[in-house]
């Protein structure tokens, strides 16, 4: 007997990081199903076949940024060496991707989030628990670089971690708004310069 229904003719995989890529450009609610289905080379049915609807097409999308072309957060505050560096590669890692000509500009989790209306109230939730989360991994690298030593004790976790991320996600405001690279560095400089002095020697 055959087997029912019809096999899928796409790969899903590559269509899902075209998806990304036009999520990422044109952000939630600038993405239209006609946008989605051409850049993925499928129409509507196999799509809604494949990933449910848009919503969940979405955030397929924004997990698979998480692991690839948004991974530099993660990387950076697990594996750099003190919270001082954490933070450093964390800024610089993220600014060099945003300005990198081969993607569009900008961190996929703020350029989505900026056209996500009230109308998609559960997609802006989702983006901002997920802008919560990059919040709280880096007040937790900070807690451990006091654990460490690199950090004073009694240090503000949390008022730093907030200013850290303000400044990675402005950083890619800046990005998607065609600020250069070399201004973008500079603001990082600048943002370093307001790490705790008690800690300086431990950098």
């Amino acid at each position: 007997m055959a087997e029912r229904g019809r096999p899928r003719g796409f790969d899903r995989d590559i269509a899902l990081r075209r998806a990304m890529e036009v999520f990422w450009e044109r952000g939630y609610e600038g993405a239209a199903m006609n946008d989605l289905t051409t850049a993925m080379g499928i129409n509507s049915p196999s799509l809604y076949a494949a990933f449910g609807c848009k919503e969940q097409l979405f955030r397929e999308a924004v997990e698979l940024y998480g692991r690839t072309e948004g991974g530099y957060t993660d990387r950076a505050l697990a594996t750099a060496p003190t919270a001082h560096a954490a933070i450093e590669a964390m800024l610089r890692d993220n600014a060099a991707a945003y300005c990198d000509p081969a993607t569009p500009r900008g961190c996929l989790v703020v350029v989505a989030g900026n056209t996500a209306g009230l109308r998609n109230g559960a997609v802006r939730d989702f983006l901002a628990e997920r802008r919560r989360h990059t919040v709280t991994a880096i007040r937790r690298r900070l807690e451990r670089g006091i654990d460490e030593g690199d950090l004073a004790a009694g240090t503000d976790t949390d008022g730093l971690a907030d200013f850290y991320t303000t400044v990675l996600f402005g950083l890619s405001v800046q990005a998607g708004d065609g600020v250069e690279a070399q201004r973008l560095g500079a603001t990082i400089d600048r943002a370093l310069r307001a790490w705790p002095e008690s800690a300086g020697a431990h950098r």
